[in-house]
């Protein structure tokens, strides 16, 4: 199986015509994967037996399984489901070595066996345990018989080592463990299977070893699974008799009865007759023996017997007819006397005893006793004597043991004979009916497997009855051998076995027209029959695009295609066309081609250009001005570029001291550092440095101000009374303020530069001339003034409490206030839904409008094409 793989493999590629375009890299996949399983799980087999083109019989079942499992076909026989790589599944060991879900099986097995025990106990003097103890079920496909002890209770491999094997090795065969199988082999022939872990039956031993034919007079070398061989001459074996040999070729088992006729004596040699040699030992006559028996008064009553007769059965201990009463020591040919007791043997009816006295010969035949008899069917019940059977007229009409029909029969006794009809029901395949006898509960699984092959035969595999439907066939490596009968046979690439038809021609015909065009059709030539459709799967009727010309027929009329375009010359409007079969057509698009003006379209249909021209435009000029500008042209729609723009922009210089106008074509054509030239005042900057009170002395510039530490300017800087004076440099100024721990940027400007300084002497005297001064000034004053609070509020904070004073309204202005806005509320809610229902209704009256100009344009065109 693995040289076949690999043969097809090394064949050059084959069109897949016949598979599925959504499914090539996934059935290649499957291939690929199917092809490493078989080899290998054959491996160690074709290291003994060799490689061989045919795959050996005894491995049929396991190629069967693989190509089932490869294809997805592999499925349950009871539920008829599909079994995949990760269901838990039972095979039975015994004959078919089918597979079932393991669910199913045991369902199947406890219903089987608790039906079994149900009929065990009904039908034998048995308990229910008893029954339920001894009770079998059978494989559903097999039927071979199986304990309540074997029903499966876990999930095995195949070989039954590994217990619930993994499902997601992909190298891996589904349901096996991956190890080798090692079971014993059959004929018990003491080695092991050699193969990885499989399904189906475990194949011959392939060992080498000697062994005799049948006959044991030739010694050959043979596998050891095929040891037992014919050597293909006569027997020769001494036969039974010991008289003659087996003239059979050497064959298996015993030797058949010798066949030599002869003329022999029956057993007791009165009576000779010509007899085959194997029934001469017993050839008996039918005359009695009729010897003298050692009593010498009595003879033989037994038939044509070897041998001595025996004693006579006349003495020893005798009994009188009923067996009361024992007599010893009795002459053989003295009658044994009667005791005179009641018989009280039990008469033929069973139930009742020989009411006479002891007498010779038999008890009477029918019993007289009267008794209450019912009928058989127990519907009648009567006095009779016990030897009269009771029956009545009707029918029994009790229900058989299948449950199904009633007994037909006149009243029966007993239990009523088996329902002897067939089934009949239909299978859970829907294919066949049961054909068992009628029974109670539900029918045994069709044991029927149906064959689905491909075109050629050579590759096939078997699935359930009832599950052909869900198949597709197998995918068949080797080549179609019909012949195609065009004439391109030569040059068509090969294709695998397939159903149907063989895939068209694919070359071109390259038949030269008149018109000095090439057929450029596909090959039109003869077609070879169609195979058989594969029929067990339904399949949708696919729509076949008749070709335009059948095959055998000449080439058509050229049918080479041409593109010609509208008469407007659009793109993308061309229409192909039969080179035959020109005309001039008017696309549905509009003009699309420059107005005059060069910047619009033309908005008419489709038309020709020379003979009619196209619209005008009447729109202003919407072009973008070079350089860019925000200013539209005034002139109306025109060609070419549009006039400078001679607008006046506004631009304020750098530091915002004035405001320059230019021309907006000007200052657009400048660069954009010839803008920045082009607005600068020319004078001094006019904004504050940020680190100082001084403006910056640069020229006005745009950006942020250069070197603001490195300011120049003179500040005047004081000591903390004011009294000392000094000009410093302003950056000196910053840098004693942030000695002394303070941002330049937060003192304001009427303290900068104040403190610097430390105070002198001339600073004190100056100081106690001013205390001194105060001191007389408040010795003079008479009252005091009492200071007014008012004065030193901030006007902010005045401000806002009267604004708060201002917000305390009353009530009924609240009231007033929320009306209002109730009011302005409800407008708003039905301004806005108005507007919603009016633009419910502008829709509703714009899709009716296009709806009305689509079918004047469907008119239109309609009306064009019947023109």
């Amino acid at each position: 199986m693995p040289d076949q793989l690999r043969s097809v493999m090394a064949d050059p590629p084959l069109s897949d015509s016949d598979a599925d375009s959504d499914n090539g890299q996934h059935g290649c996949e499957h291939t690929r994967r199917h092809a490493d399983l078989s080899d290998s799980i054959f491996r160690s087999y074709f290291e003994f037996t060799g490689r061989s083109l045919t795959t050996p019989a005894d491995l049929s079942k396991i190629q069967s399984f693989l190509t089932s499992s490869s294809s997805g076909a592999l499925s349950c026989l009871i539920c008829l489901e599909r079994i995949r790589p990760s269901d838990p599944t039972w095979s039975c060991n015994s004959l078919c070595f089918a597979v079932f879900h393991l669910f199913c099986i045991q369902s199947w097995a406890r219903q089987s066996s608790d039906l079994a025990a149900l009929r065990a106990s009904t039908r034998l003097p048995i308990t229910a345990n008893r029954a339920a103890e001894v009770s079998v079920w059978n494989c559903p496909k097999c039927r071979s018989e199986y304990t309540q002890s074997q029903i499966p209770k876990t999930y095995f491999c195949f070989c039954g080592k590994l217990e619930n094997p993994p499902s997601d090795d992909p190298w891996v065969l589904p349901h096996s463990c991956g190890e080798v199988c090692d079971r014993s082999l059959k004929h018990e022939c003491g080695h092991r299977c050699l193969l990885l872990c499989h399904p189906g039956p475990c194949p011959s031993c392939p060992k080498l070893v000697k062994s005799r034919c049948f006959c044991g007079s030739v010694e050959d070398v043979r596998r050891c699974g095929f040891k037992n061989f014919s050597c293909n001459k006569v027997c020769s074996k001494l036969l039974d008799c010991r008289d003659h040999t087996c003239s059979e070729i050497c064959h298996d088992g015993p030797c058949p009865p010798c066949k030599v006729r002869d003329v022999y004596w029956c057993q007791c040699g009165k009576k000779e007759e010509e007899r085959e040699c194997c029934d001469r030992v017993n050839f008996r006559c039918e005359n009695q023996c009729e010897e003298m028996l050692n009593c010498r008064r009595h003879v033989c009553s037994k038939g044509c017997h070897s041998g001595e007769c025996g004693p006579c059965p006349l003495q020893g201990k005798r009994t009188c007819p009923c067996g009361k009463r024992i007599h010893e020591g009795m002459s053989c040919d003295v009658a044994v006397p009667l005791c005179g007791s009641t018989c009280d043997k039990v008469l033929t009816c069973g139930y009742h005893r020989c009411p006479e006295r002891c007498h010779r010969g038999p008890c009477i035949e029918t019993c007289r006793i009267v008794v209450i008899k019912l009928c058989r069917c127990g519907s009648l019940k009567k006095e009779v004597p016990c030897y009269q059977d009771m029956a009545c007229e009707r029918k029994c009409q009790k229900l058989r043991d299948c449950g199904r029909h009633a007994c037909r029969r006149r009243c029966c006794d007993g239990d009523c004979p088996p329902c002897t009809e067939v089934c009949g029901r239909k299978l859970r395949c829907n294919n066949h009916k049961c054909q068992s006898p009628c029974h109670r509960g539900p029918c045994a699984p069709c044991p029927v497997m149906v064959t689905i092959s491909c075109a050629c035969g050579e590759t096939h595999f078997e699935v359930p009855c009832g599950t052909e439907k869900d198949q597709k066939p197998p995918r068949c490596p080797k080549r179609c051998t019909i012949m195609p009968l065009c004439r391109h046979a030569t040059k068509v690439k090969p294709h695998k076995c397939h159903y149907g038809a063989c895939p068209p021609c694919r070359l071109l015909c390259e038949e030269e027209y008149p018109c000095g065009h090439m057929c450029k059709l596909r090959c039109h030539g003869p077609k070879p029959p169609p195979n058989p459709e594969f029929t067990l799967k339904p399949k949708k009727k696919k729509h076949v695009h008749q070709s335009e010309s059948t095959p055998g027929s000449p080439c058509p009329p050229c049918p080479e295609l041409v593109w010609r375009s509208c008469v407007g010359q659009h793109i993308g409007a061309d229409r192909m066309m039969v080179c035959s079969n020109k005309m001039q057509f008017s696309c549905e698009n509009l003009c699309g081609n420059f107005l005059p003006c060069g910047n619009h379209y033309c908005t008419n249909s489709c038309h020709a250009l020379k003979t009619q021209p196209c619209e005008e435009c009447n729109l202003s000029c919407e072009k973008e001005r070079t350089p860019l500008c925000s200013h539209p042209c005034s002139l109306p729609c025109h060609p070419g570029d549009c006039p400078p723009c001679k607008a006046l922009v506004k631009r304020s210089c750098h530091c915002g001291s004035m405001v320059h106008v230019f021309e907006c074509m000007y200052y657009n054509s400048l660069s954009e550092k010839g803008q920045m030239t082009a607005r600068s005042c020319g004078g001094p900057c006019h904004r504050k440095l940020p680190n100082c009170t001084h403006l910056c002395p640069e020229t006005c510039h745009p950006g942020q101000c250069p070197s603001p530490e490195k300011c120049s300017k003179k500040v005047n800087v004081r000591c903390r009374c004011q009294t000392l004076k000094k000009e410093w440099q302003c950056y000196e100024v910053q840098a004693a303020h942030r000695h002394a721990g303070f941002d330049p940027k937060d003192i304001i400007k009427s303290q900068y530069g104040l403190g610097l300084l430390p105070c002198n002497s001339d600073c004190k005297i100056k100081l106690q001339a001013i205390d001194s001064e105060l001191q007389q000034r408040k010795s003079k004053a008479v009252e005091v003034k009492v200071p007014d609070t008012e004065k030193h509020v901030p006007k902010r904070k005045r401000r806002r409490e009267r604004v708060q004073e201002t917000k305390q309204i009353s009530r009924l202005q609240k009231v007033a206030s929320t009306i209002k806005w109730l009011l302005l509320f409800a407008i708003f809610l039905v301004a806005l839904i108005a507007s919603l229902y009016c633009g419910y209704k502008g829709i509703l009256w714009l899709n009716d409008w296009m709806n009305e100009i689509e079918d004047q344009r469907l008119r239109r065109r309609h009306h064009h094409h019947r023109i």
